[in-house]
């Protein structure tokens, strides 16, 4: 076994972890957490609580 057998056992070694990855992430049981992952930069941001101070300020 020399060099360019390893090289091509990796190569396909390679292919199939990519091909896994498509079908995993193309496959139907992923389209409801990506339609709700879709949504999320549409919804509106929780109001943040100051707590009283002005944060922006420094002390004087």
């Amino acid at each position: 076994m020399d060099i360019n057998d390893l090289r091509s056992i990796l190569t396909v070694l390679t292919v199939i972890c990519f091909v896994g990855i498509l079908w995993w992430a193309y496959s139907s049981r992923r389209t409801q957490a990506y339609e709700e992952a879709a949504l999320l930069p549409l919804e509106d941001d929780p109001p943040v609580p100051t707590g009283g101070r002005d944060v922006g300020q420094a002390n004087n």
